[in-house]
């Protein structure tokens, strides 16, 4: 199933903030969701851990005119642009915020959960690390995102039916009808200043993700013929390319804001 990164939600309200399009107060609302205050380390010019409000306005005025998002995998860089200290510090945790702008600045989570069982919460810490200006590795464009979107649904569809993962048994009927329950209580939204092109994108990677999900699930020979280890280890091979481009597509859909403005030339 589709879960927004914490990357994607910094990304995007960060955005909405740098732009004056909402204030800082309703963003790190957003931001943070369920998690403590969020803190960030690292930041020039400030000592210690600073707050999410802070941060941002510091790094507005180093030079960001926007936030980009990297969701790496091994093997896939995808969003990242050096140097390896920072993308080796991205890859292990899956994702990463760069800067647009003058600041060649990147932001890394660093997510701890704390509390007695039971009672935890989550300390979300962002490390802020210099990275290269260059472009990312690896990013289409949305228009292209979406047109590798239409393809992947077509291929996910016969890969899981080759795969005899789409099998008619109530255990795939189950695992289908509640992955449609949980897409419907949780529709993408993203902040002001996001063209909807960009929602459509997010939407549909996040469908193709929940698929794939239910494909290579713990049990999933309940949902289709595969039993082996081995079957299971063929199906996600078989499925690497898919959730490839669904991956860049999310990674698209977040940086529409800063690849408008390179597009208007700001």
């Amino acid at each position: 199933m589709f879960e927004e990164p914490r990357s994607g939600r910094l990304a995007v309200w960060g955005n909405a903030v740098i732009s004056g399009a909402v204030a800082p107060d309703t963003a790190l609302s957003e931001i943070v969701g369920d998690d403590a205050p969020h803190r960030v380390v690292g930041l020039p010019g400030e000592e210690g851990r600073v707050g999410l409000s802070l941060a941002l306005g510091r790094l507005r005025a180093l030079g960001a005119v926007g936030l980009r998002v990297a969701l790496p995998a091994p093997g896939h860089p995808l969003g990242l642009c050096g140097p390896p200290e920072f993308n080796a510090a991205a890859l292990e945790a899956g994702e990463a915020v760069v800067v647009a702008g003058r600041a060649a600045l990147g932001l890394v989570p660093e997510v701890v959960a704390v509390g007695p069982a039971g009672d935890e919460h989550v300390e979300v810490t962002w490390h802020c690390m210099p990275v290269r200006e260059a472009p990312p590795a690896d990013v289409p464009s949305l228009g292209e995102a979406e047109r590798e979107l239409a393809e992947a649904m077509h291929e996910a569809t016969r890969a899981l039916a080759r795969l005899d993962v789409a099998g008619s048994g109530p255990a795939a009927r189950a695992a289908l009808a509640a992955y449609q329950a949980r897409a419907a209580a949780s529709r993408v939204g993203l902040a002001p200043g996001y063209p909807p092109r960009a929602t459509r994108v997010l939407e549909l990677a996040g469908r193709i993700g929940g698929l794939l999900e239910i494909a290579v699930a713990p049990g999933s020979g309940e949902h289709g013929a595969a039993v082996s280890a081995s079957e299971i280890a063929a199906r996600r091979a078989a499925l690497l390319p898919v959730e490839r481009t669904a991956r860049r597509a999310r990674v698209a859909a977040y940086n529409a804001f800063v690849e408008e403005l390179w597009r208007r030339g700001l």
